[in-house]
């Protein structure tokens, strides 16, 4: 097919997709499109990587960023946070229901002061304001499970056609190289093959999770659109992950889908969702110590022992930290005389330590890694005490929550601005839903009858 047509075709699907989505009745905000226009582009390219497509160039490096991307983040951020006004969020509210994420961040932002890049740490510490103020934008919706669902499906509907419509017909742009070894390389729509992997694993895993609330949809023909539609993405996602060929990124999906799944047994006592927890992770590490489980999940990967030098990476990394409790300060180690000593050895240039856990650990010390680790068992109880009132939301909550905890094993996640971290803070903040007018309504009957019961009853 010529590249034209399947453009063209390209072009008409996603149309379609989002005219389809329009006319099914549910009603939604408007203000969900900043988070489908933070998502999509932390997703896929920044702003000037879109255009430099076309050869156009704003000068942005790798220390500066580029001014249009801040232009393009500030803009939402702005945005964004004027629609929580509008909406009068609480603050107080966000900051008693969060208080381990208002402290990771505090702490983020204390430690630029001995960042030996200030003003380039305060630059980056803005932009990560965006993850908190797009995820309440989902979070504050009235209905917050129907919004997530529509943010990540338009997500969808543009990263995953635009990711095959480049690989099969636009390799210049879907397709890379590697510069020494000259191996190819399926990057889709995204920059690299992790980016696609991690992208298929979000939406693979949203769409798993849709497929099985599809499947209660009591609506015939709404019911046989949703089971089409998570099918038919689920089919494309198996395409673009055989493309990108990410173990990590195939691995974590599994392991949320299994979450999903298990969540789902009417055996499993969701009070006890953390005692499991505990329970399988005395388990992995007894057999691990006898049965060395963890090379020889490597081995089925196809994964040579060093996660391709990753390893090596960290030991290099580790060595050059100065200051083990405070860190380098806020996304400050990769950066001057440490970025020119690790260039000098590894030819490939990271600019990340493949790891969210050590990642954290080179730019906030022991100290960040402590409040990142509270931050995620507050996260995750939150969820658990919610799995039986919000149910179909917290079982994709956890799902999310555990693939990411994997996959930052050997991708660096918790950083910048990342589609991974966007989601994580979906998952991770709570804001009380006010009370219905029904419920309100329901509670004033309640009380008028036991007042009239007490009067009866001093009679």
């Amino acid at each position: 097919m010529p590249p034209k047509i399947a453009t063209l075709l390209t072009i008409v699907l996603i149309l379609f997709l989002f005219i389809w989505e329009s006319r099914k009745g549910e009603k939604v905000s408007s203000a969900l499109w900043l988070p489908v226009m933070w998502m999509a582009i932390t997703g896929t390219r920044f702003v000037g990587q879109w255009l430099n497509l076309g050869g156009w160039n704003d000068g942005n490096n790798y220390q500066d960023g580029s001014l249009i991307d801040a232009l393009y983040f500030s803009s939402l951020i702005i945005i964004g946070i004027c629609v929580l006004v509008s909406r009068r969020i609480i603050l107080s509210k966000i900051l008693k229901n969060n208080r381990w994420l208002v402290v990771f961040f505090a702490y983020c932002f204390l430690s630029i002061t001995w960042s030996d890049f200030p003003f380039i740490a305060f630059k980056r510490y803005i932009k990560i304001l965006g993850h908190p103020v797009i995820a309440l934008i989902i979070i504050t919706d009235p209905n917050p499970l129907n919004a997530l669902r529509t943010v990540m499906k338009r997500c969808a509907f543009l990263m995953m056609p635009l990711s095959v419509l480049f690989i099969k017909y636009y390799p210049e742009y879907g397709r890379y190289f590697d510069n020494w070894t000259g191996q190819a390389y399926n990057s889709g729509a995204m920059l690299n093959k992790n980016e696609l992997g991690y992208g298929c694993m979000l939406f693979g895993i949203f769409f798993f999770w849709n497929l099985l609330i599809a499947s209660r949809i009591k609506n015939w023909r709404a019911k046989i659109a949703e089971l089409l539609l998570s099918i038919g993405f689920l089919y494309m996602i198996g395409w673009l992950w055989h493309m990108a060929q990410s173990a990590t990124a195939l691995t974590t999906f599994l392991i949320g889908v299994v979450t999903i799944i298990i969540l789902g047994f009417r055996i499993i006592n969701k009070n006890f969702v953390g005692t499991y927890l505990i329970i399988t992770i005395l388990l992995a590490t007894w057999a691990e110590l006898n049965f060395d489980i963890y090379e020889e999940i490597i081995e089925l990967l196809g994964r040579d022992p060093t996660l391709t030098d990753r390893t090596e990476i960290w030991g290099d990394a580790l060595a050059l930290v100065n200051n083990p409790i405070f860190g380098m300060g806020f996304e400050s180690f990769w950066l001057g005389p440490r970025l020119d000593t690790l260039w000098s050895k590894w030819w490939w240039q990271p600019n990340q330590a493949h790891n969210g856990y050590i990642e954290t650990y080179l730019n906030l010390g022991a100290m960040g890694v402590f409040l990142l680790f509270g931050l995620i068992v507050s996260t995750f109880r939150k969820i658990s005490r919610q799995l039986i009132t919000e149910y179909d939301f917290s079982r994709l909550r956890l799902g999310f929550l555990f693939a990411i905890l994997f996959y930052n094993h050997t991708e660096a996640a918790f950083k910048a601005v990342h589609l991974v971290w966007t989601v994580f803070h979906i998952i991770a903040i709570d804001y009380p839903k006010p009370p219905t007018p029904f419920k309100t309504d329901q509670l004033k009957l309640v009380q008028q009858e036991n007042l009239l019961r007490r009067k009866i009853y001093i009679k």
